[in-house]
């Protein structure tokens, strides 16, 4: 995987990434893989160290095991406390990577402190609408199991629009990325509540099924 060191990518994939197997939907291991995935080809292209790019992203949400409202905070210090990286990183580094996963919340309202913040905050902004609208459909269902539909529209309009419309709190710290370009169509999308509300109906049928 990009050059990652083998033996701390057996540890992670052994240790750490089993344990987001007991988050919700939105937030789980196809999650975590998704946003290595990205802040690995995002490592590459800006030139930061793979192994603490790697490491970075797969410790980011592990606080969720705490409350959600401060999980980047508990994340950080989970890796921070985490002996066993000594192997692999200096106290610097792993300094540098405890900052980069307290950094990563998307309503955070200054910039990441590192390269390696910016990285592990973009890699976890997956702003393809489709995959927004999925994400917070399953969101709800998952913590908000009594909801009926409708009651399930009316938190999923209010979340996209304090999050992702023009006056919405998400910041984005690396110009030029996929994500500006998705985050126009989802504006735009939330601009035409019939269109939005066409997706929310399929997509909820399908997840209401499963």
């Amino acid at each position: 995987m990009a050059n990652v060191s083998l033996d701390l990518m057996t540890f992670v994939e052994q240790q750490i990434l089993p344990r987001y197997a007991a988050f919700d939907q939105a937030h789980n291991m196809e999650h975590v893989t998704r946003v290595i995935r990205r802040s690995l080809t995002l490592a590459q292209q800006l030139g930061a160290d793979i192994d603490m790019v790697y490491v970075t992203a797969a410790y980011h949400d592990l606080g969720l095991e705490g409350p959600r409202a401060i999980h980047h905070l508990t994340s950080g210090k989970i890796l921070a406390a985490d002996a066993r990286l000594k192997k692999w990183f200096s106290p610097m580094q792993i300094k540098l990577m405890k900052e980069a996963v307290e950094d990563h919340r998307a309503s955070a309202s200054k910039a990441p402190r590192s390269i390696y913040g910016k990285i592990v905050a973009e890699a976890d902004r997956d702003l393809n609408p489709d995959m927004v609208i999925q994400r917070t459909i399953q969101f709800g269902m998952d913590h908000y199991p009594e909801y009926d539909k409708e009651e399930h529209w009316k938190r999923f309009i209010e979340h996209l629009d304090n999050k992702y419309s023009s006056h919405g709190y998400i910041r984005l710290w690396i110009p030029g990325s996929q994500n500006e370009q998705y985050l126009k169509q989802l504006r735009d999308l939330i601009a035409s509540p019939e269109q939005l509300r066409q997706r929310f109906d399929q997509q909820f049928e399908t997840y209401r099924l499963k």
